[in-house]
């Protein structure tokens, strides 16, 4: 019989891999579509019009500082799958505490919009649930 034979740590591995990329997918896709109804509310368009929103000016460094924080969850996409199975481990315990604490922290902000509390809880959830479920990752042991 020829072909490759996948030992359970390995199949493990792939598996919890594949699972934390979609599980940041999910997370990147509410933080996008929390964004775009963002952006229909008449009150937050105003206020991204005037530059301010909730006592934030929105500043080119402002957006700089908002791009490089988005980066964390789109990069964890690909890191989730490609790092080796312990910086994979760390690099998503990481990355998910600080959305999710970024996330937690963005509701004491102003008065949130009901739906912007909506999708904070859904992307509060995931991205606790990323780092429990990176947290639990081990590496399988061989027996002789």
């Amino acid at each position: 019989m020829t072909g490759t034979t996948l030992l359970p740590d390995q199949t493990t591995r792939r598996d919890r891999a594949v699972l934390l990329s979609t599980l940041w997918i999910f997370a990147v896709l509410n933080y996008l579509y929390c964004d775009v109804l963002g952006h229909m509310d008449s009150a937050v368009l105003t206020d991204l019009l005037d530059g301010e929103v909730d006592g934030m000016r929105i500043s080119p460094g402002f957006l700089l500082g908002a791009g490089f924080l988005m980066q964390l969850p789109i990069w964890m996409v690909l890191l989730s799958r490609v790092l080796p199975q312990r910086a994979a481990r760390w690099a998503n315990i990481a990355a998910g505490a600080v959305m999710t604490l970024v996330q937690a922290a963005s509701l004491a902000v102003g008065t949130p919009a009901t739906y912007y509390v909506l999708y904070s809880i859904v992307e509060i959830g995931c991205t606790a649930f990323i780092v429990w479920y990176a947290w639990t990752w081990r590496t399988a042991t061989r027996t002789a």
